[in-house]
């Protein structure tokens, strides 16, 4: 049975404590926990940090409260979430980029969770083959640690090609299912999957049922986020502009998903790891209140489909 939860990105400026009472008040089973380096962000819903990886992994006491917390409201961690780009071409934020994701492997092991859910990373300004020769550089060892530590790494399929500071070739190598192959046989590794969310599909016109069934043994953790195609807009602007030109991310319900479609692929493969939703909709930003408006509404509708 899917276990249905939350991405805490959302609840920037809340506690860890405040976010779990309130997925467990909407009646949410789990929360992937967005777990970014203390810092500013460098783009919306990045740089939220409900839990401190590197302190889970100096203080016992903080790791057992943690834990704690979630148990007493029932909540369950999916995932220790952190998506920078381990690819960049600015070696220095590489280089903390996978020097804070290598902590949160270790810290999702100390805590039981044995989840991680990120991006491969891009030089945007490389060709999809120069970036799989990156990949081959970078991502190995990762992987290995990964599987020293017990712990599943899923990779999130944004594209993260959005607007003109990442033009032209986005900043997430592991987008599209001819990517994905050549990735998985690079590194077969079971530790190595993806956390999938199929409204990345729906703007590459690519399938979300047929990834479904091709790579079941590879989903690891799922998105249930929309996405908005607007045909006039793209009928001005054409495949080749920018994304957001004739895109736009929505609640689920509210975008160009199948939901119903979507939920009965995975109930065919007998899924039954998380399903958390992920709120990126500009039209709920308006407070605080909008935001958990966004939430209970994104669940409202899911739940027809999970329960």
């Amino acid at each position: 049975m899917i276990k249905f939860g939350l991405l805490t990105a959302i609840l920037d400026g809340w506690t860890y404590e405040e976010a779990v009472s309130i997925a467990a008040e909407m009646g949410f089973k789990c929360l992937e926990v967005a777990c970014w380096p203390a810092g500013k962000a460098e783009r919306r819903y990045a740089g939220v940090s409900h839990i401190d990886a590197e302190r889970v992994l100096e203080d016992d006491a903080y790791a057992g409260h943690v834990l704690d917390v979630a148990a007493e409201k029932g909540i369950a961690i999916s995932s220790l979430a952190f998506y920078p780009n381990t690819m960049d071409p600015d070696i220095e934020k590489r280089s903390a980029a996978i020097e804070h994701l290598k902590a949160l492997i270790k810290a999702s092991s100390k805590l039981g969770v044995n989840m991680v859910t990120t991006f491969v990373g891009r030089d945007q300004y490389k060709s999809v083959d120069e970036n799989i020769e990156l990949f081959k550089q970078i991502w190995p060892d990762i992987i290995s640690l990964a599987e020293e530590y017990c712990v599943k790494v899923g990779i999130e399929n944004c594209p993260m090609l959005f607007g003109p500071e990442q033009w032209p070739g986005g900043q997430n190598l592991m987008c599209t299912p001819a990517i994905y192959r050549r990735l998985f046989e690079i590194i077969p590794s079971p530790n190595f999957g993806l956390n999938f969310d199929p409204s990345h599909y729906v703007w590459q016109q690519l399938d979300y049922l047929r990834t479904v069934y091709e790579f079941k043994d590879r989903l690891f953790h799922i998105h249930f986020k929309d996405i908005k195609l607007y045909p006039d807009k793209l009928a001005e602007c054409g495949v080749l502009a920018y994304p957001l030109d004739y895109m736009s991310p929505k609640i689920p319900g509210q975008g160009d998903v199948n939901w119903g479609a979507f939920v009965s692929a995975l109930n065919d493969i007998c899924y039954d790891g998380c399903a958390v939703i992920e709120v990126e909709d500009k039209a709920f930003e308006g407070s605080r209140e909008d935001i958990l408006s966004s939430i209970r509404l994104s669940k409202h509708y899911l739940d027809n489909f999970l329960e």
